[in-house]
């Protein structure tokens, strides 16, 4: 049907002009909507409070051991789901989370720089930090008086 490339040139020019002038009108026809500023204010809102808050990550309970393992469990297999499908950044980012709450983090540590390549290895070490923060902070914040709002003082009742 197309034998000359020109007229194939021009269907392509055509067809690619059509998608962005395509774009264009229905961006112009979002942005314009009455509720598109609150929309994307509130958006805005909780994406800052799921990034702020560590949300991400359901810690849990350091008090039951069954919790614990679960979560860790949960995490190394979600892990090495998302490191197979290639998205590094987040499996790397639950592999830390797990060898945050781990028992013992340096066996855990030498099988994963076995069985990882080195540059994911290295990715994993720099986020290791931040998960121990997340957990040091969810554990703190479980306990009464080792969180940012502990007491100046502590009454007799406090100690009982």
């Amino acid at each position: 049907m197309f034998s000359d490339s020109k007229t194939v040139g021009i269907t392509v020019g055509l067809g690619a002009a059509a998608f962005l002038g395509y774009c264009i009108y229905f961006d112009h026809k979002r942005r314009s909507a009455p509720d598109f500023k609150d929309k994307l204010k509130a958006k805005r809102r909780k994406a800052a409070q799921e990034g702020g808050g560590g949300n991400k990550f359901n810690l849990p309970n350091f008090s039951d051991q069954e919790a614990i393992q679960k979560f860790f469990l949960h995490e190394v297999q979600l892990g090495e789901e998302l490191l197979a499908t290639g998205d590094i950044e987040n499996g790397v980012e639950h592999l830390s989370m797990a060898v945050a709450v781990c028992g013992q983090p340096h066996s855990l540590l030498g099988v994963l720089q076995q069985t990882l390549p080195s540059p994911v290895y290295a990715l994993l070490l720099q986020n290791l930090d931040k998960a121990q923060k997340r957990v040091r902070d969810h554990t703190a914040s479980s306990f009464k008086g080792l969180g940012k709002n502990k007491p100046e003082r502590m009454d007799a009742e406090d100690v009982e």
